[in-house]
Protein backbone atom coordinates (compact mmCIF):
# COMPACT_ATOMS: atom_id res chain seq x y z
CA UNK A 1 0.00 0.00 0.00
CA UNK A 2 2.75 2.47 0.91
CA UNK A 3 4.49 1.84 -2.42
CA UNK A 4 1.27 2.58 -4.30
CA UNK A 5 0.67 5.79 -2.36
CA UNK A 6 4.26 6.93 -2.81
CA UNK A 7 4.05 6.19 -6.54
CA UNK A 8 1.08 8.57 -6.71
CA UNK A 9 1.99 11.23 -4.12
CA UNK A 10 5.77 11.00 -3.76
CA UNK A 11 7.93 9.80 -0.87
CA UNK A 12 6.67 9.88 2.70
CA UNK A 13 8.42 12.65 4.63
CA UNK A 14 6.86 12.18 8.07
CA UNK A 15 4.94 9.39 9.79
CA UNK A 16 2.94 9.93 12.95
CA UNK A 17 3.04 7.53 15.86
CA UNK A 18 0.31 4.92 15.48
CA UNK A 19 -2.57 4.82 17.93
CA UNK A 20 -5.54 2.66 18.77
CA UNK A 21 -8.63 4.04 17.06
CA UNK A 22 -11.21 3.60 19.79
CA UNK A 23 -13.11 6.84 19.27
CA UNK A 24 -16.06 5.32 17.42
CA UNK A 25 -17.71 2.03 16.56
CA UNK A 26 -18.40 3.27 13.02
CA UNK A 27 -15.96 0.84 11.36
CA UNK A 28 -16.38 -2.12 13.75
CA UNK A 29 -18.80 -4.20 11.66
CA UNK A 30 -16.78 -3.76 8.48
CA UNK A 31 -13.20 -3.73 9.76
CA UNK A 32 -13.33 -5.24 13.23
CA UNK A 33 -12.01 -4.04 16.58
CA UNK A 34 -8.66 -2.68 17.70
CA UNK A 35 -8.05 -0.61 14.58
CA UNK A 36 -4.69 1.12 14.36
CA UNK A 37 -4.43 4.58 12.84
CA UNK A 38 -1.54 6.77 11.75
CA UNK A 39 -0.77 9.56 9.30
CA UNK A 40 1.71 9.98 6.49
CA UNK A 41 2.81 13.37 5.23
CA UNK A 42 4.37 13.31 1.78
CA UNK A 43 7.40 15.35 0.66
CA UNK A 44 5.91 16.75 -2.53
CA UNK A 45 3.57 19.72 -2.28
CA UNK A 46 0.02 18.57 -2.91
CA UNK A 47 -1.98 20.41 -5.59
CA UNK A 48 -5.12 21.35 -3.66
CA UNK A 49 -7.25 21.24 -6.81
CA UNK A 50 -6.57 17.50 -7.02
CA UNK A 51 -8.15 16.54 -3.70
CA UNK A 52 -11.18 14.86 -5.28
CA UNK A 53 -8.96 12.84 -7.63
CA UNK A 54 -6.77 11.80 -4.68
CA UNK A 55 -9.84 10.53 -2.80
CA UNK A 56 -11.07 8.62 -5.84
CA UNK A 57 -7.62 7.02 -6.12
CA UNK A 58 -7.56 6.03 -2.44
CA UNK A 59 -11.13 4.69 -2.66
CA UNK A 60 -10.04 2.47 -5.56
CA UNK A 61 -7.01 1.31 -3.56
CA UNK A 62 -9.21 0.49 -0.55
CA UNK A 63 -11.41 -1.61 -2.82
CA UNK A 64 -8.44 -3.34 -4.44
CA UNK A 65 -6.94 -4.27 -1.05
CA UNK A 66 -10.28 -5.28 0.45
CA UNK A 67 -12.43 -8.27 -0.29
CA UNK A 68 -16.07 -8.77 -1.13
CA UNK A 69 -17.97 -11.03 1.22
CA UNK A 70 -21.44 -11.17 2.70
CA UNK A 71 -22.71 -8.91 -0.08
CA UNK A 72 -20.32 -6.02 0.42
CA UNK A 73 -16.78 -4.75 0.44
CA UNK A 74 -14.82 -5.46 3.61
CA UNK A 75 -12.00 -2.95 3.70
CA UNK A 76 -8.71 -3.72 5.38
CA UNK A 77 -7.59 -0.08 5.17
CA UNK A 78 -9.39 3.24 5.33
CA UNK A 79 -7.47 5.96 3.48
CA UNK A 80 -8.50 9.57 3.95
CA UNK A 81 -6.39 11.96 1.88
CA UNK A 82 -6.18 15.60 2.70
CA UNK A 83 -3.84 18.52 2.60
CA UNK A 84 -2.32 20.80 5.17
CA UNK A 85 -1.54 24.47 4.64
CA UNK A 86 -0.18 26.93 7.18
CA UNK A 87 -3.83 27.87 7.86
CA UNK A 88 -5.79 24.60 7.83
CA UNK A 89 -6.10 20.85 7.49
CA UNK A 90 -8.60 19.82 4.82
CA UNK A 91 -9.81 16.23 4.43
CA UNK A 92 -11.63 14.53 1.57
CA UNK A 93 -14.70 12.41 2.24
CA UNK A 94 -17.58 10.76 0.43
CA UNK A 95 -20.00 11.74 3.20
CA UNK A 96 -22.09 14.86 2.64
CA UNK A 97 -22.89 17.08 5.62
CA UNK A 98 -23.89 20.73 5.98
CA UNK A 99 -20.33 21.94 6.60
CA UNK A 100 -18.76 20.11 3.65
CA UNK A 101 -18.16 21.45 0.15
CA UNK A 102 -18.92 19.28 -2.86
CA UNK A 103 -15.92 18.91 -5.17
CA UNK A 104 -17.41 16.55 -7.77
CA UNK A 105 -17.35 12.83 -8.41
CA UNK A 106 -19.11 12.13 -5.10
CA UNK A 107 -16.28 13.75 -3.10
CA UNK A 108 -16.57 16.51 -0.50
CA UNK A 109 -13.97 18.61 1.31
CA UNK A 110 -14.00 19.44 5.01
CA UNK A 111 -11.88 21.93 6.90
CA UNK A 112 -11.05 19.75 9.90
CA UNK A 113 -8.54 21.93 11.77
CA UNK A 114 -7.72 25.62 11.55
CA UNK A 115 -4.49 27.28 12.63
CA UNK A 116 -5.39 30.11 14.99
CA UNK A 117 -3.36 31.95 17.63
CA UNK A 118 -0.30 29.77 17.24
CA UNK A 119 -1.89 26.31 17.19
CA UNK A 120 -4.20 24.03 15.27
CA UNK A 121 -7.73 24.19 16.65
CA UNK A 122 -10.60 21.74 16.18
CA UNK A 123 -14.00 22.84 14.95
CA UNK A 124 -17.44 21.70 16.11
CA UNK A 125 -17.40 18.81 13.62
CA UNK A 126 -13.77 17.77 14.00
CA UNK A 127 -13.49 14.02 14.61
CA UNK A 128 -12.52 13.13 18.21
CA UNK A 129 -9.12 11.65 17.37
CA UNK A 130 -8.12 14.84 15.51
CA UNK A 131 -8.59 16.67 18.83
CA UNK A 132 -5.97 14.57 20.65
CA UNK A 133 -2.52 15.91 21.53
CA UNK A 134 -0.89 13.17 19.42
CA UNK A 135 -2.67 14.25 16.22
CA UNK A 136 -2.46 17.99 16.91
CA UNK A 137 1.28 17.73 17.63
CA UNK A 138 1.87 15.75 14.45
CA UNK A 139 -0.02 18.32 12.37
CA UNK A 140 2.08 21.05 14.00
CA UNK A 141 5.21 19.14 13.01
CA UNK A 142 3.99 18.82 9.42
CA UNK A 143 3.19 22.56 9.38
CA UNK A 144 6.69 23.43 10.65
CA UNK A 145 8.26 21.27 7.93
CA UNK A 146 6.04 22.89 5.31
CA UNK A 147 7.08 26.38 6.43
CA UNK A 148 10.77 25.35 6.48
CA UNK A 149 10.48 24.01 2.92
CA UNK A 150 8.79 27.21 1.78
CA UNK A 151 11.51 29.26 3.45
CA UNK A 152 14.13 27.28 1.53
CA UNK A 153 12.15 27.63 -1.68
CA UNK A 154 11.43 23.88 -1.82
CA UNK A 155 7.68 24.11 -1.93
Amino acid sequence: MRRRLEARFGPVALESPSYLFNFSDYYREEMGRDLIKFFWAFQRPFPRGELAQAKLFTNALEEELGEYREGGLRRVVNLDPGYLTPAQLVLATTKDYSHRIYLGGGIHAEVTLIYHRGAFRPLDWTYPDYRTPLVLEFMEEVRRELLLKRGRGDG
